[in-house]
């Protein structure tokens, strides 16, 4: 049974921080948690200009826990993945507002982001289910300078295929996927792969993402209750996004390899904002998904069968105050997409 369901959108907004501090810059942000709306000042406009507002699923401010987010946005995904749905958790903004923080977060318990929590919350549900065999598999790819590659690779400087087959649809040809028997094995897959994954230092982060990441999760279940006497297999799939900044070049003192690697991460989030557009747009017959690598393979979690969650992440400083608004443009559009989700 597939039933239409839109794609849900929170955001989040961190404090300021001691720079922004330091430098006296104002708050423009405002958070009502509990309608969930946004509100955004213009520091340029004067007083009479009313702030912008924004309406979504679910919002966060500065006040925020880890826990939190995870319990209310990704535990509901992480839950319908080990049911046999496919799942996918974006985490979107401008560098230095927290994408990875809230994806990866900090070491202690407390700190710990939605990647840490959900590889927990999947070994939990595993070992505590008696009349269930599961198989669990992980892989972790990066798209860099419209590239992909295998971060668990002995080589993961190789540039891989995007291919797509008639029944499973979008696939990466030669991509690893290692079998993990519980979370310290899952950690590790985790820990391999982000030393190889591409930072640079920019003006706004000393380690900003230079690339889109997708950390999938893939589990297979088989009951071995009375109810399923053939053995049918569940398959569900899970992937964790965290993509590149979002933010101006101009901003960032981006220069050479820099600037190249900005050209391609902006062209493959223009690429996923038009193929926003053309979802809730509704009228274009036409999805481009494939503009981009980043559009090709998360192809099933925009408009396809897949619950999607997105995280858009903003910073409340007035000299953010046009990276913050596009954000919020963008996140808005999305909740708008229609997706259909089936076992």
């Amino acid at each position: 049974m597939s039933h239409s369901e839109c794609v849900k959108v929170v955001v989040r907004c961190r404090p300021l921080n001691q720079k922004e501090l330091n430098d006296g810059r104002q708050r423009i942000v405002e958070m009502e948690t509990r309608t969930g709306q946004v509100t955004l000042q213009n520091p340029k406009a004067d007083a009479s200009e009313p702030p912008k507002s924004f309406t979504f699923d679910a919002v966060y401010d500065w006040n925020c826990t880890q826990k939190e987010i995870y319990e209310q946005t990704a535990k509901p995904i992480v839950n319908s993945v080990m049911e046999g749905y496919n799942g996918t958790i974006f985490a979107y903004g401008q560098t230095g507002t927290g994408k990875t923080h809230t994806m990866d977060g900090g070491a202690s318990p407390e700190l710990q982001g939605i990647i840490p929590r959900t590889f927990q919350h999947v070994f939990e549900t595993v070992e505590g289910s008696s009349d269930a065999q599961w198989m669990v598999r992980a892989s972790f790819l990066e798209i860099y300078n419209e590239e992909v590659r295998d971060l668990l690779s002995k080589d993961p400087k190789n540039k891989l295929e995007v291919k797509e087959h008639k029944d499973s649809g979008v696939y990466v040809k030669g991509l690893n996927a290692f079998v993990v028997k519980g979370v310290p094995e899952l950690n590790n897959v985790l820990e391999v792969g982000k030393k190889n994954r591409s930072v640079g230092a920019t003006l706004m982060n000393q380690d900003s993402s230079r690339s889109h990441c997708i950390f999938c999760i893939t589990i297979e279940t088989i009951d071995s209750g009375a109810a399923n006497p053939d053995g049918h297999i569940r398959v569900g799939k899970l992937n964790l996004v965290d993509l590149a900044g979002s933010e101006r070049q101009s901003k960032t003192g981006a220069t050479g390899d820099r600037l190249k690697e900005a050209t391609k991460i902006n062209l493959s989030l223009s690429a996923l904002g038009n193929v926003i557009s053309a979802l809730v747009d509704g009228k274009s017959g036409h999805i481009p998904y494939r503009d981009s690598k980043l559009t090709r393979l998360l192809q099933d979690s925009l408009g396809g069968n897949t619950k999607t969650v997105m995280v858009a992440n903003i910073g409340p400083a007035d000299w953010n105050y046009d990276e913050t608004l596009s954000t919020l443009r963008y996140a808005n559009r999305a909740k708008n997409i229609q997706n259909k989700p089936r076992i």
